[in-house]
């Protein structure tokens, strides 16, 4: 039982940075980063309310998939441990193409 309590704290620790950034930066006059540390934004970026807009849904759908993570693993730790594998393998792939068709659409 304590496993799959640390288990959804550690997925909710996870999902929490996502929404915040999405929360805090939709109405930023700075483009919204998928990369960390990514100055490059501002010169490719033609239409920053748009684009935060839709990476700000792009990273409210990943913190949704981190907490779903969570509450699958405290409630069914072998479920949990699929999803989780997906969310770390092709979710990333997944977030990664969403991301290059929302720069391309606005830059």
């Amino acid at each position: 039982m304590v496993g799959r309590i640390i288990g959804l704290v550690s997925f909710l620790l996870c999902a929490f940075p996502f929404y915040v950034i999405s929360i805090y930066n939709k109405d930023s006059s700075e483009p919204i980063n998928f990369w960390s540390g990514d100055t490059s934004l501002k010169d490719k970026v033609k239409d920053i309310k748009g684009y935060n807009t839709e990476m700000a849904g792009l990273y409210k759908k990943c913190a949704f998939f981190f907490l779903l993570t969570g509450i699958l693993w405290a409630v069914f730790p072998i479920a949990g441990i699929v999803l989780f594998v997906f969310d770390c393998s092709v979710g990333i792939y997944l977030a990664y193409r969403v991301y290059k068709g929302i720069l391309a659409r606005y830059s």
